[in-house]
């Protein structure tokens, strides 16, 4: 099958998860993604470690599909080799600070003067041009900088979501617009610079919150788990676990008022809308956490999916892997690994298309695993290697 990006050439030069995800996402629709690390090895390979060597879970979902080698680009003899590499590639993603792509001769004019069509993919955590842009900063920095974290949590205290939903989001941001730089070069022959930034990603998610309060000049508290605009809604604890309940709009609520036996409420002033609703919230959760308290998860779901209530359980990381519909639908893709206990599952392709979907075709590389094999594409022989890495420069 041939896939959509199948003879695009990607040099990924990224780290930790906003680069490396976008690269991984066009190598799952069939692009020649390569990686290149320092000699030692990037810094993500080793963070939240799952095997005896130290590789970590989420470097196993951020690099398939890629083939790797090493290289000092800071080094003339490294910088040559990345410069003939560049001149067969379609696409450089990077995320490094902007001294630090000049130092490696990785900013979009040093690229451009050795391929005039090539697309820089870059992550920053500000973005260029303001008066923030060379700072460094990670996930958290969006989510605290775009007023998310103030809504989240207890009033005494506010919570960072545990998972990096800013990275990620920029990554997939970043892939639309590599991907739209791609099809803008096959129209016209030209490349451009692309750019995904954590805050302003982060904002856009935020937004709807930004406008409501910008509008009404104030701000809302935290309320734990409860519906911020709908109600009942929460995290309610039932005899084995905790299912989350959401009732949105007037006809769900007219169900949902039938399964808990208060068809009084239909009338009641207090719950004449979603926002009324959420303002009386804590009445609406006091009953449906009544009606839950009896009952396990099983039971519980079943009553509510019949009345046609959203709800779901709680999962730990460790059930959600294991969750039948999860198994049913393969969301996942069980994957060996040198050192491995046992196969890991890793998300496949986080999108479905009927005539070309994405694959997962091989594990991430262990560290230069395809370096001798690289540089003979590029013209240099068994001695020549050999000498490379004498003089480490791979």
């Amino acid at each position: 099958m041939t896939q959509v990006l199948q003879g695009v050439r990607v040099l990924d030069f990224g780290r930790y998860i906003a680069a490396p995800w976008c690269s991984a996402l066009l190598g799952d629709m069939g692009a020649d993604v390569i990686r290149i690390e320092k000699r030692e090895g990037g810094e993500d390979r080793f963070v939240q470690a799952v095997t005896p060597g130290g590789i970590g879970g989420g470097f196993l979902q951020f690099n398939r599909n890629k083939r790797a080698m090493t290289l000092d680009t800071t080094r003339p003899e490294g910088q040559e080799i990345a410069r003939k590499l560049i001149a067969t590639a379609d696409i450089v993603i990077a995320n490094m600070p902007d001294q630090a792509m000049r130092d490696n001769g990785l900013d979009y004019a040093s690229l451009k003067a050795v391929k005039p069509d090539i697309i820089l993919a870059s992550a920053t955590a500000y973005g260029r041009g303001g008066p923030y842009s060379d700072r460094v900063g990670f996930d958290g920095v969006g989510q605290v900088m775009s007023g998310a974290v103030a809504r989240s949590g207890l009033p005494e205290q506010p919570f960072r979501c545990a998972v990096p939903y800013v990275d990620h989001t920029t990554a997939l941001m970043l892939t639309i617009g590599t991907t739209m730089a791609l099809m803008h070069r096959n129209k016209t022959g030209e490349g451009q610079e692309v750019e995904a930034a954590l805050l302003p990603v982060a904002l856009s998610i935020s937004n709807a919150l930004i406008i409501e309060e910008t509008m009404a000049q104030k701000s809302r508290q935290r309320i734990g788990n409860k519906g911020m605009a709908i109600g009942p809604s929460d995290l309610f604890r039932v005899g084995d676990g905790w299912l989350l309940i959401q009732v949105t709009g007037q006809a769900m609520f007219k169900r949902w008022c039938r399964l808990v036996g208060e068809e009084g409420w239909f009338a009641d002033p207090r719950f004449a809308n979603d926002d009324l609703r959420a303002a009386n919230g804590d009445v609406l959760n006091d009953k449906m956490q009544a009606w839950c308290a009896d009952k396990t998860i099983g039971d519980a779901a079943k009553l509510l999916d019949a009345a046609r209530i959203p709800a779901s359980p709680m999962l730990s990381p460790l059930q959600a892997g294991v969750d039948e519909h999860v198994q049913a639908m393969g969301f996942f893709k069980m994957m060996e690994y040198p050192g491995l206990p046992r196969p890991a599952p890793v998300i496949e392709t986080p999108f479905r298309m009927s005539a070309t979907p994405g694959t997962i075709r091989s594990a991430a590389p262990v560290l230069g695993q395809h370096t001798e094999e690289l540089l003979g594409e590029l013209g240099y022989d068994a001695a020549a290697i050999a000498g490379l890495k004498a003089r480490q420069i791979v």
